[in-house]
């Protein structure tokens, strides 16, 4: 909705504005596309515009997405589901990812996932064993042991501790 509003208060006529994407209308003239960049700054967001950047970006709106909005993936694995939505060899994606992120698409997915993790016990409405299902985990031995490698405690302990320190999704 930021950016909506951004792009209605500089009259920029867009199509589409989703996660980690806005799709315009036309291409921006210099002028606009400055203002644009300005105004976005303030809100603390960055326009994109190398190919490879925006394509890590498309990553990371897919798997965050796929964890927090529980797209329909199923079982499918993260490859499988990268390969089909950007049209791209799953190991071209890993490579460049790689070597933007400084990272692996498998271990940001993970600490994504910890974070969604923290969020739900924190709300207390979910069993361990329902969020281990929700997120993929087959079970609940499986989330506490990867729960516990990256927090140091465990889930329970967690929940007890009303712990707040969570991190931003797009830092993880």
């Amino acid at each position: 909705m930021t950016l909506q509003n951004i792009l209605q208060r500089l009259e920029i006529p867009y199509d589409k504005v989703s996660l980690g994407e806005v799709v315009l209308e036309k291409p921006l003239t210099k002028n606009q596309q400055n203002a644009f960049q300005s105004e976005i700054k303030k809100v603390g967001f960055e326009l994109l515009e190398d190919k490879n950047e925006r394509l890590v970006n498309r990553i990371k709106s897919i798997i965050i997405a796929d964890i927090y909005e529980g797209e329909g993936s199923g079982n499918q694995n993260l490859s499988v589901i990268l390969s089909k939505q950007l049209h791209i060899d799953y190991s071209h994606l890993s490579n460049l990812f790689t070597a933007i992120e400084g990272k692996s698409i498998n271990t940001f997915q993970q600490n994504i996932k910890i974070e969604r993790i923290k969020e739900l016990l924190e709300y207390d409405e979910l069993s361990i064993t329902q969020i281990a299902y929700d997120l993929g985990f087959g079970n609940a031995g499986y989330l506490s042991t990867a729960f516990k490698k990256h927090t140091g405690i465990t889930p329970s302990q967690y929940r007890r501790l009303h712990l707040k320190n969570r991190k931003a999704i797009d830092s993880a």
